[in-house]
């Protein structure tokens, strides 16, 4: 397909497009533009008065998808120990829902972490981007922080990332980082994209060292950053774009 096949005369400009999609100003979209950083439905386009209907192209700026539609959100939530991974609870326990009670959407919560596991976990609207993201397939990568009993010997991280078998099948740490060590407890990080249940606190238990407490940090190139307990922000702009584009969106 060329540049002028995806010419629609009744649309909105390409940079204009872009700069209401938060990517940047409307010059600085122009530069994109013109450097050849922007595609339109896998085409990469460099005219300037190019028009497209923005319901339907499908616009990558270096690679990262750009999130057109408005109604579509995506917050992150550090979920806080004790509260459970769902939008409602028939026993009366806190769940999310309780964080986003303000937002207007319908948002349903992307995989779960137990309820005595806090940390990032993403909600959204977006159906697509959830199924994707809890695809097996796609392989997203999560980290966590951990404080487990006893004293861990750097010679474990090559054990874990190598792979050791559970009772329901083997596998291993994508990057496992001793962070501290002492004689009653240590503190690690470990990097994997398995969505099993409990994964991480049954890795640990199975190579002598349980959990005492447990944080999801990221989620694939979603941070929890300066986010304390209970508080979510919106992702968006390249940082949406870039989530998009782990799962083929």
């Amino acid at each position: 397909m060329r540049q002028q096949e995806l010419y629609q005369p009744k649309g909105v400009r390409l940079q204009k497009v872009l700069a209401g999609a938060g990517v940047g100003s409307r010059r600085a979209c122009e530069d994109l533009i013109a450097a050849g950083r922007v595609t339109v439905d896998g085409v990469t386009v460099t005219q300037m008065g190019m028009r497209v209907d923005p319901e339907t192209a499908i616009i990558h700026v270096d690679g990262a998808r750009v999130q057109l539609d408005e109604t579509k959100v995506t917050l992150a939530l550090y979920k806080p120990f004790g509260v459970v991974s769902t939008m409602s609870d028939e026993l009366g326990r806190k769940t999310l829902a309780e964080f986003v009670a303000e937002r207007p959407e319908r948002l349903f919560h992307v995989g779960r972490l137990d309820a005595d596991t806090e940390g990032i976990i993403l909600l959204t609207n977006d159906g697509e981007l959830a199924h994707r993201l809890t695809h097996p397939s796609y392989e997203v990568p999560k980290t966590y922080i951990a404080r487990v009993e006893g004293t861990v010997t750097r010679g474990l991280g090559k054990v874990l990332e190598k792979g050791i078998t559970l009772e329901d099948g083997p596998i291993k740490v994508d990057k496992f980082v001793l962070r501290e060590a002492a004689r009653k407890n240590s503190i690690v990080q470990l990097t994997l994209h398995s969505g099993r249940n409990r994964i991480v606190r049954r890795i640990m238990e199975e190579v002598g060292h349980p959990v005492m407490e447990l944080v999801r940090t990221q989620f694939g190139n979603i941070e929890a950053g300066r986010l304390r307990p209970g508080q979510f922000r919106i992702v968006g702009g390249s940082e949406l774009g870039a989530l998009m584009s782990m799962v083929g969106m």
